[in-house]
């Protein structure tokens, strides 16, 4: 006889004493895998069983690069302005406000100094989640001005992009941080000091015809969505059907555009490896 015998038939738990799973613990793959939130942070983002590298921002790049997650965030109360009184489905300056209140950014990059395995760095990162990564006055400007502390203190330059393009609500304000990035970028290949740019998904627009591929070392994550404009854009200014994985950090890793893909994994290594040949 069994040691254990149900007495009563069916399961007995009111529907108000059931508890649902917490949201956020697992996180689902493209491909269908799942995996649970701390294993995933504890291997950079990155699934093992597909190696499927989940879209992070600013924070999270910052945690694997960073040693002991210490840096010191430069410009980081730096808030958009509204020049052009923009107006779409609600005002720009409203917009602005919703976004900071949900995202917690002031906007959409990110500046920081401090240690990469003992090297001195400067790191701006752009986050997707504020706007689609649009940049605008302030994203030109933070970037322009974390280019000056690596020409000021002789220290590498890291770009992390992730765009979506211009910020349309700034217009030609928007479009002349094009030419601002260039230009100070200039000025550090002048100085001899290093720039890497690292371009993930997605990097397009405005912010890839300008900074993201101007690095002395043009890198990218594997399966990063990488152009200018749209592919449906393209397609139909050419009238021509695309090749397979256009735009994929593989195909522009091909037709000689990046230096390497490198997996999130072993970002870290394989800058500290780059920044020590670099100085030799």
């Amino acid at each position: 006889m069994a040691w254990f015998k149900r007495k009563d038939a069916g399961i007995k738990t009111s529907t108000k004493e059931k508890k649902d799973t917490p949201d956020g613990l697992w996180f689902k793959t493209p491909k269908g895998n799942i995996i649970h939130t701390r294993e995933l942070k504890s291997n950079a983002y990155v699934c093992p069983d597909d190696d499927y590298h989940v879209k992070i921002g600013s924070k999270e790049y910052f945690e694997i690069l960073f040693d002991n997650n210490q840096f010191q965030e430069l410009d980081e109360n730096m808030i958009s302005g509204d020049p052009l009184d923009f107006v779409d489905s609600k005002p720009y300056t409203s917009r602005i406000e919703a976004t900071i209140s949900k995202t917690g950014l002031k906007d959409a990059v990110r500046s920081a100094v401090g240690k990469l395995d003992g090297q001195d760095i400067v790191v701006a990162c752009m986050d997707f989640g504020f706007i689609g990564g649009s940049m605008g006055s302030v994203v030109g400007e933070k970037i322009a001005r974390a280019i000056d502390h690596s020409l000021k203190n002789n220290i590498p330059f890291l770009m992390i992009s992730k765009s979506g393009g211009a910020r349309m609500m700034e217009a030609g304000f928007s479009l002349m941080q094009m030419a601002k990035t260039s230009a100070k970028l200039a000025l550090l290949a002048e100085a001899k000091i290093p720039y890497i740019s690292m371009l993930t998904d997605p990097t397009t627009g405005g912010v890839t015809a300008s900074y993201a591929m101007l690095g002395d070392f043009n890198i990218a994550e594997p399966g990063a969505l990488i152009g200018f404009a749209g592919p449906r854009v393209i397609r139909e200014t050419i009238g021509k059907d695309l090749p397979k994985g256009f735009q994929s950090a593989e195909f522009v890793l091909e037709h000689g555009f990046l230096d390497f893909i490198v997996d999130r994994r072993q970002l870290k290594s394989r800058l500290s490896t780059l920044l020590r040949l670099l100085k030799k």
